[in-house]
């Protein structure tokens, strides 16, 4: 019955504010009001209502899918499953908000280690932090005595619109690497 009459209350106080309060005021404006209820029973009971607060900040968006920049076939084929070192590498990027910033994370990972081999991080999203990020790979490899052998690797990424990933496989061509930017 308890739930009944909070979840009546939760649905006042929600919709009185605009329908943007979340549960952490919710649940403060209900003790106000006298109804001593813990926060995780009003986080149970707006789930059940299928109510939720709005969420502030803006979202960042990583991959804008478009035609800018030719792509190159997909000789990946989504099977990532490599038989030794240097025969497949996947890139792609993703964002890390910060206090001050929201930073730009690239890797590239070598399917049959799960190993990643290289990176780079920026503030902005540019094509010369995703080829650091390649840039990177190929010396780490060749660091530990594990070079690239031309026509050996296959490099696979999105098919983002920043053409980083796009150009980076055109780069990574005069090493011996076929590129192939598509749908990851």
């Amino acid at each position: 019955m308890r739930d009944e009459e909070l979840k009546e209350r939760i649905q006042e106080i929600y919709a009185s504010n605009y329908r943007v309060y979340g549960a952490r005021k919710i649940w403060r404006e209900l003790n106000r009001q006298g109804h001593a209820v813990a926060r995780c029973t009003v986080e149970r009971l707006m789930r059940e209502l299928g109510i939720t607060g709005a969420v502030r900040g803006k979202r960042v968006i990583t991959t804008i899918p478009g035609g800018q920049a030719e792509r190159a076939c997909d000789l990946v084929d989504r099977d990532f499953i490599a038989d030794a070192p240097n025969r497949c590498w996947v890139a792609d990027f993703t964002h890390v908000k910060t206090w001050s910033a929201t930073v730009y994370v690239a890797f590239v990972v070598d399917t049959f280690s799960r190993r990643i081999v290289g990176w780079s991080a920026a503030t902005v999203k540019e094509t010369v932090f995703v080829l650091d990020a390649l840039e990177m790979a190929v010396w780490q490899r060749d660091r530990d005595q594990h070079s690239v052998q031309p026509g050996e690797l296959i490099h696979h990424s999105d098919a983002g619109s920043q053409g980083g990933f796009n150009r980076s496989s055109q780069h990574l061509d005069l090493g011996g690497v076929d590129g192939t930017p598509a749908g990851l």
